[in-house]
């Protein structure tokens, strides 16, 4: 049977997709995450984070699924850097809470993807950060 998984050439993780956007290392904090993102979207990613810091203080930075992650007693929020968008994973429910708000955008269970060509929805990310907070420390 032939294996159609795509390998990176770089780090040898195989993936479905071909040219799959991922991170070859492993990284310890968000600065170093974001140090290793391409030029283009580190202004992205560093707004992310303010609105994210902004939005939940009480939570704690760190690293889980290799994604920058705020933290406080179990994961609230992730978002990772891809090829064309930014990926914000707020669980399950929050995409469904605030469906009518994330109308337009590219949304599956669990995941919400901000094309980079699409200015960041500020107070809609801290909103659902402030939902997931709230609703997941329960």
């Amino acid at each position: 049977m032939k294996d159609n998984k795509w390998k990176c050439p770089k780090c040898g993780r195989s993936f479905s997709r071909t040219g799959q956007g991922h991170y070859c290392g492993k990284v310890e904090t968000i600065d170093e995450y974001i140090d290793a993102q391409d030029e283009s979207v580190k202004p992205y990613l560093n707004e992310i984070r303010q609105i994210l810091r902004s939005a939940i203080p009480e939570a704690q930075e760190k690293i889980s699924w290799s994604m920058p992650t705020y933290w406080k007693g179990a994961n609230i929020i992730h978002f990772a850097a891809s090829k064309k968008h930014i990926g914000l994973y707020p669980g399950d429910e929050a995409p469904v809470v605030f469906a009518d708000q994330l109308a337009g955008y590219d949304v599956s269970k669990g995941t919400i993807r901000i094309p980079y060509i699409s200015p960041l929805p500020k107070d809609l990310i801290a909103n659902i950060a402030r939902w997931c907070y709230e609703e997941y420390r329960k």
